[in-house]
């Protein structure tokens, strides 16, 4: 009954789509040869969906970006407005609804650069119509994030989780240098991420207004709770709220817990407890964690301690130290040696590219798997929303990630999952 009405959902919605779909892009006769041409939807195009993610792939002679969509029709007609100019015609089409992107038949993939709320099911629905798919970090929960490796692996999606750290020679070359083992066996892992200074850079009045002309508010909500509209709830701003994300924590913290899974080795795995302090935004619309001082422990014995104040990540071992100070900052070690290490052939070279969006592109025509899969991804969000759930708690939690569960603690499990508004439960979404 669930396939049946999800699918009637879906022939409903994007068979309004059927009418205005453009005649099918000529592709390459040879589907995965890497000379042919990707074509591309983008779904959501605010700041960073325009000004990094479409900068980027509008710079790839091996990419046509046909459709544009985004609940806000000031950013949708601007970003058509650019991808018309960068290739000197009107062919790029714009959208409201993301159904209508995925109708398409003549597209190969999409990229998704909506709110976190939107990144799943976004996700999990472009999988199913047959496209690959290349999404912002982070996850919403962690039974999402399952839910999401689930259904890519079933779908042979090429699935890649939006992240630059690992294309960054400067991450990319600090964990090597301590999975290789150059500063000895690692120990502990320290990493700042910046605290509520961030919001005041972004100020947006919370107060409830009436819903902007030309603003789909309905939409832009989709799964998340009903709400009265602020223009301090919505684009940049969604960041602080837990209906729509994790915070500072999963926001910034996703960059550099990325990397010290990578350097750890513990990709396809995590830690096993986490414990400590946060503070968390209240008086207002805003209710995440913007201070916090978190310690996780791995079963290898790597500790990782997670702070508010800054943007940095060290790490520590048996034999020295190295550490970048600020956003791409400078590489500093304990030894002169640690810097000069040369990685041998024969040491564990890892995966990185030019950047995330070459890296997605060259994987969808090659069908390998991408630098950040979806697993790998939903790992590294998964060690956040549990440093939140313990935060939400105030004590600590001890996790299994074998089982993906907390031990023996049916408090801590129920927030695993939260509900959603028909008609956007994951349940009713995935065939």
């Amino acid at each position: 009954m669930i396939k049946h009405n999800r699918r009637k959902f879906l022939k409903n919605t994007l068979g309004v789509a059927g009418g205005i779909i453009t005649a099918p892009y000529i592709l390459n006769s040879c589907k995965n040869a890497p000379s042919r041409q990707i074509t591309l939807g983008m779904i959501g195009v605010g700041g960073h969906g325009v000004s990094w993610n479409m900068k980027a792939f509008l710079e790839f002679e091996d990419v046509r970006i046909l459709a544009v969509c985004d609940v806000d029709s000031e950013r949708k007609d601007e970003a058509k407005r650019i991808v018309d100019e960068k290739y000197q015609n009107q062919d790029c089409t714009a959208y409201n609804d993301f159904r209508e992107v995925l109708a398409r038949e003549d597209i190969d993939a999409v990229m998704i650069s909506t709110p976190d709320h939107w990144h799943v099911p976004i996700s999990v629905l472009a999988a199913q119509a047959g496209k690959d798919v290349i999404c912002e970090k982070p996850t919403l929960t962690i039974a999402e994030g399952r839910v999401l490796c689930d259904v890519m692996k079933k779908n042979n999606t090429v699935f890649q989780t939006s992240i630059e750290d690992r294309a960054v020679p400067v991450y990319h070359r600090m964990a090597e240098l301590v999975r290789n083992g150059y500063i000895g066996d690692l120990e502990n892992i320290i990493i700042r991420v910046p605290d509520d200074d961030v919001i005041k850079l972004h100020p947006a009045s919370t107060e409830t207004q009436a819903v902007p002309k030309g603003f789909d508010y309905e939409m832009w909500l989709g799964p998340a709770p009903e709400a009265p509209y602020s223009p301090g709830r919505c684009h940049f701003n969604f960041r602080w709220i837990s209906d729509y994300s994790g915070g500072m924590l999963t926001d910034w913290g996703a960059h550099y817990v990325d990397t010290a899974q990578w350097a750890n080795g513990t990709d396809h795995f995590g830690p096993v407890s986490v414990e400590g302090k946060g503070e968390f935004l209240s008086g207002d619309i805003y209710n995440t964690a913007n201070a916090f001082d978190l310690m996780y422990q791995y079963a290898n014995g790597v500790s990782m301690q997670v702070m508010s104040g800054g943007t940095s990540i060290g790490f520590k071992g048996t034999e020295g130290w190295i550490q970048c100070l600020g956003w791409r900052g400078e590489l500093e070690a304990s030894k002169k040696s640690i810097l000069d290490a040369e990685i041998k052939r024969n040491d564990i070279n890892l995966y990185t590219a030019k950047s995330e969006h070459r890296n997605f592109i060259d994987c969808v025509k090659s069908r390998k798997e991408t630098y950040v899969s979806a697993e790998v991804g939903h790992r590294t969000a998964t060690a956040l929303h549990v440093g939140n759930i313990a935060m939400q708690l105030n004590r600590k939690v001890n996790w299994d990630p074998e089982k993906e569960a907390f031990i023996n603690d049916d408090e801590a499990n129920a927030l695993r999952s939260r509900e959603s508004r028909d008609p956007w439960k994951l349940e009713n979404l995935v065939m």
